[in-house]
């Protein structure tokens, strides 16, 4: 086996005939998608000449991403996920029927393709983080990993083919026929979901309703430190590198001379850049650590956009977005990857709609900022700013190391249930939980530590307030309370402790001094009388 060849196993998943099915469908449902949106970023170009216009139809895609990726992420966790695929499949479908009827009646206009893209662009925000959350429902937990770098490399195949055959039929056919296959490509995907045969969803007494779910992804995602340095990377990266992307349709128009073909097979480039930097990436990883492939990405980058500013042949430009491509999957991966090894399953979902927030939210914002200096700098210049601006943060963010990822997230289960004297509702709360400790007086700095990093995990799993306090009369005894919004929160906090969280908690009974382990009381709220 070539050094560049994907590792043994890594087609696992492929055997198992559910993920084989809809990930050959998602991957014709990619492709399809791509072709809609080479249509809708030519046709733009004839609309209108102006760069703000152009970037508008990148930032009308990716806008709704950054603004409902959260809110998906929650309806992913307490809807049926297959029915709520199918829904979003036909929003996306109709998006494009509806492009197919003006682009062939000649009704197109700049506003009604900026409004048809904004609605792909929810659809796609409401897709996103399902179809990441459903493949452990359809692979063995060994197979996962490998799952998860085939949907990236199937959406990387669907870009290598889905640009350049959409450029070839807008070519020969024209808008209206790119559209009407993108629709057909929709039909196949909600095929194969119907086909799925998922078990239906069991009822689950603790199960989150929208707004607890949406409280609980936003409470954890601000308590995960590690999960604010892949966030803040992100943007950084993915706010400097939307430039080419903003820009590249005119940039195939204007300064290299080509057509939509020409620019479909620009963006197919990118694609097979993109196959070729996922077959060589277990050899890269081998060499780099995950902050080298990032820099090493932002600088490769980099070089592209100050090539394409110098308005190079066109075999050039191919050349150039091939390594464009590889640098993209690159940083996807690592970014991407590192996040996933931060999240515990029971939050995955909603960590990864923030990411995918954050993505996005540096995407548009990207997108129109540099519409806005193309129109001030030229297309050439505002190249040459963004690969400036993407070398040196990609050179000064490489000193914010990304987390190891490697803590075990898996839930411990090694909480007791806690004691009760009758029945407790779930609605009852707020809950008042302390813990008793006795530490001696030449432990106290060192369990003080500890506990420290541990009310991260408190207000990451539920925690609303967190406190450690001291007897007056007693110092060596010291109490840790938290808070919690209700009794079904606090068993929910029970299930959510993960491995790793269980060893920091150990870490801290080694302070602890006596026969017994440390006392846990549970406070409910009670009404005055009187009192509704």
């Amino acid at each position: 086996m070539s050094p560049a060849s994907p590792p043994r196993g890594s087609f696992a998943p492929l055997a198992q005939p559910v993920f084989a099915v809809l990930w050959a469908a998602t991957v014709l449902g990619n492709t399809g998608s791509f072709m809609r949106d080479v249509a809708s970023s030519w046709l733009m170009t004839d609309l209108s000449a102006s760069p703000a216009a152009v970037a508008m139809v990148q930032a009308a895609g990716t806008l709704p991403i950054f603004l409902l990726a959260i809110p998906a992420g929650v309806l992913t966790d307490i809807l049926d996920r297959r029915k709520f695929l199918i829904a979003v499949q036909l929003l996306l479908a109709s998006v494009s029927i509806t492009l197919m009827i003006l682009a062939q009646t000649g009704m197109l206009s700049v506003g009604a393709l900026i409004g048809l893209t904004f609605l792909g662009g929810v659809g796609a925000a409401l897709m996103g983080p399902t179809w990441q959350a459903i493949v452990p429902e359809l692979v063995e937990r060994k197979d996962i990993k490998s799952a998860i770098a085939l949907n990236s490399l199937g959406i990387n195949i669907a870009r290598s083919i889905g640009p350049a055959a959409g450029g070839l039929l807008l070519a020969a056919f024209g808008a209206g026929v790119t559209y009407g296959v993108d629709v057909a490509s929709y039909l196949v995907v909600i095929a194969a979901l119907i086909w799925w045969p998922r078990a239906s969803k069991t009822d689950d007494a603790l199960a989150e309703g929208f707004f607890g779910a949406f409280r609980a992804g936003l409470r954890y995602t601000r308590a995960s430190r590690p999960l604010h340095v892949v966030l803040l990377r992100a943007a950084v990266f993915f706010a400097f590198a939307s430039a080419v992307w903003a820009l590249l349709p005119l940039v195939a128009r204007q300064m290299l001379g080509g057509d939509a073909s020409f620019y479909g097979i620009l963006l197919g480039a990118v694609g097979a850049g993109a196959i070729g930097g996922a077959f060589v990436m277990p050899v890269l990883r081998v060499r780099l650590s995950p902050d080298g492939l990032l820099l090493s990405a932002a600088l490769t980058a980099a070089a592209v956009m100050a090539t394409l500013s110098l308005a190079p042949p066109k075999w050039i430009a191919i050349v150039a977005l091939l390594f464009l491509g590889a640098a993209w999957i690159t940083a996807l991966t690592t970014l991407n990857g590192t996040a996933q090894a931060v999240l515990p399953n029971w939050v995955r979902g909603r960590g990864l709609a923030v990411y995918l927030t954050v993505f996005n939210g540096a995407m548009t914002a990207g997108s129109i900022g540099w519409g806005a200096v193309g129109e001030a700098a030229g297309l050439s210049g505002t190249l040459l700013i963004g690969a400036a601006g993407l070398a040196v943060a990609g050179v000064v963010m490489h000193r914010l190391k990304l987390p190891a990822g490697d803590a075990d997230m898996v839930p411990s289960n090694h909480w007791p249930e806690p004691l009760v004297a009758e029945p407790v509702g779930h609605d009852r709360g707020p809950v008042l939980i302390l813990i008793e400790y006795n530490v001696e007086k030449h432990s106290r700095t060192a369990f003080l530590h500890a506990i420290d990093k541990l009310s991260h995990e408190r207000r990451r799993d539920g925690a609303y307030g967190w406190g450690v306090t001291e007897d007056s009369a007693d110092p060596q005894k010291m109490v840790e309370w938290f808070m919690v919004e209700s009794w079904a929160e606090h068993l929910r906090q029970h299930r959510r402790v993960s491995n790793a969280d269980a060893d920091l908690q150990g870490e801290l009974l080694t302070y602890h001094k006596g026969p017994d382990k440390p006392v846990v009381r549970h406070f409910l709220a009670i009404n005055r009388p009187g009192k509704a």
